[in-house]
């Protein structure tokens, strides 16, 4: 599976912006998809995670401000993200892996493929 995603920018501290994760070579529903963060000087942690059944999870920092969602028709995943905050400042990363056990959805560790990542700049 190859993972291209785009959406990043510079935005506003509430603002918004829509990240997408198209995918070629595999069907994207066959598999489980996530996003990743990685923000200035940290290390990469779990954004959310969309199932192959759909079903969905996100950090609970988040709350819910940000959604994730799949368009079977279109083999993308996406981000939408809202109420934007300083702190959400990161390169983000889109992730899908075949079999992922329950306990490392929220993990680096459970996804084979990556996407490249994209900038997301939030200003106060």
């Amino acid at each position: 599976v190859q993972l291209q995603a785009c959406g990043g920018g510079l935005v506003q501290a509430g603002g918004s912006l829509r990240l997408s994760c198209t995918a070629s070579g595999r069907t994207l529903s066959t598999y489980h998809s996530a996003w990743f963060r990685q923000g200035p000087g940290k290390e990469r942690e779990f954004v959310a995670t969309i199932r192959w059944s759909g079903s969905t999870n996100s950090q609970n920092s988040i709350e819910d401000r940000f959604t994730i969602s799949r368009d079977n028709a279109k083999n993308t995943v996406s981000l939408q993200m809202n109420s934007l905050k300083p702190e959400d400042t990161a390169a983000y990363y889109c992730a899908a892996g075949r079999n992922v056990p329950m306990s490392y959805l929220t993990s680096e560790k459970g996804y084979d493929y990556w996407g490249q990542g994209t900038l997301v700049t939030v200003s106060s």
